[in-house]
């Protein structure tokens, strides 16, 4: 298993406390699993249920990592997505890419411009719970 190597250019331009944040995602995570993991920031385009959306510029879809919603057409899949697009459209994110999941999607852990992270915000709001198998109890709910 490799470790997500961060880099000085990779918090270039950003606030100390973003850049803060993100490092302790991957210090004290201790989550990274891709050969390749990279940063990608960009404008969320869409929002395609409460644990999926795209970026600008990024043709495949973003999983968020550590995270389950229910579906779309699910019980409290229209809430979860309707939660996930107010907290986050139009908004410039900052991801870092920890996987490719079975579906091809990346699977990235995100930053909102404050620096709060796209799934604690979830699993807060009631309408996502933490995907424990994946996250290991990174959020402290499982």
């Amino acid at each position: 298993m490799s470790r997500f190597r961060l880099r000085r250019a990779d918090l270039a331009g950003i606030p100390l406390s973003v850049a803060i944040g993100i490092g302790l995602l991957f210090l004290l995570g201790g989550m990274a699993r891709a050969e390749d993991a990279h940063i990608l920031e960009a404008r969320v385009s869409k929002v395609m249920d409460g644990d999926t959306f795209t970026l600008s510029g990024e043709s495949r879809r973003i999983r968020v990592w550590g995270l389950d919603a229910p579906e779309w057409n699910h019980q409290g899949g229209s809430t979860a997505t309707s939660t996930l697009r107010s907290l986050m459209s139009g908004k410039q994110l900052r991801c870092a890419v920890l996987d490719v999941d079975r579906y091809g999607r990346l699977v990235a852990q995100c930053l909102l411009p404050n620096g709060r992270d796209i799934a604690a915000e979830m699993i807060r709001s009631g309408t996502a719970t933490e995907y424990c198998r994946y996250s290991g109890g990174y959020y402290s709910t499982c």
